[in-house]
């Protein structure tokens, strides 16, 4: 009798033990799946700018990194000089992609997010080819107040204006998200984690939006499906940081 019960005993605590080992491998496997689906999901994204280096950059219609633009605290910081036209580009291209980005603008600052810039010396800014999502101090710079909105922060500039209780105003940093696909002739903007905003990348819908813009006489502008990203001289104090994108 005795036995019996030391041999019940003995396989309780076996199948005891079994279980836990079952259940301990168990939960490693799953920390395994969540660990490579979160670095794949990771591995998604290209770092553009990650607050150390500005390599992924040069100026554009220039080999080299124009000296406004500086890192600040982790942030991509331009300062205006005495001249100009310091805009910068990525030194790769993109057809279809997420971009995602911070931004901030000093008191008074205007600035630009381009996508689908064409660089070529009839060009001699960015915008002439690009689109641009709006970067502004809505409470201050006058552009807040004129073309029924359409130059506001967050807004497809002169195109489509962005609603200000999106945008924080200057001095904090927003989050800019911006889906192009030309592909699915399809492009979104969220500001601050709210979809402002989506439109046609071309084809009719495109172009009757250009032609009721002041860029309807513009040889190349929004012409090219790939292109650079863009970030705006406009002799202002602006940041940028976090800077990184995703093909479609």
């Amino acid at each position: 009798m005795k036995k019996l019960i030391v041999f019940s005993l003995a396989l309780f605590l076996f199948m005891g033990c079994k279980e836990n080992k079952d259940k301990m491998a168990i939960e490693v496997e799953e920390n395994e799946i969540t660990e490579t689906m979160n670095t794949n999901e990771n591995e998604e994204w290209v770092s553009l700018f990650d607050g150390t280096s500005l390599d992924q950059w040069r100026g554009y219609l220039s080999d080299d990194m124009y000296s406004e633009w500086t890192i600040e605290d982790g942030a991509m910081a331009f300062t205006p000089g005495p001249e100009g036209g310091k805009n910068i580009i990525t030194k790769s291209t993109f057809t279809n992609f997420v971009l995602s980005l911070e931004w901030k603008v000093s008191e008074g600052g205007n600035s630009g997010i381009f996508w689908g810039v064409y660089e070529d010396e009839k060009y001699s800014e960015a915008y002439m080819t690009g689109p641009e999502i709006q970067v502004l101090d809505n409470e201050r710079h006058p552009d807040s107040f004129i073309a029924n909105g359409t130059h506001k922060a967050g807004s497809l500039y002169d195109m489509i204006g962005c609603p200000d209780e999106h945008i924080n105003p200057a001095g904090e940093w927003n989050l800019c998200v911006i889906e192009v696909n030309q592909d699915e002739n399809l492009a979104k903007v969220s500001m601050n984690g709210t979809q402002v905003m989506e439109f046609p990348l071309h084809g009719e819908g495109w172009e009757e939006m250009v032609a009721n813009s002041k860029f309807k006489d513009w040889e190349g502008f929004g012409k090219y499906k790939t292109g650079h990203i863009g970030l705006q001289d406009h002799s202002d104090k602006v940041w940028f940081r976090d800077i990184k994108i995703k093909s479609l």
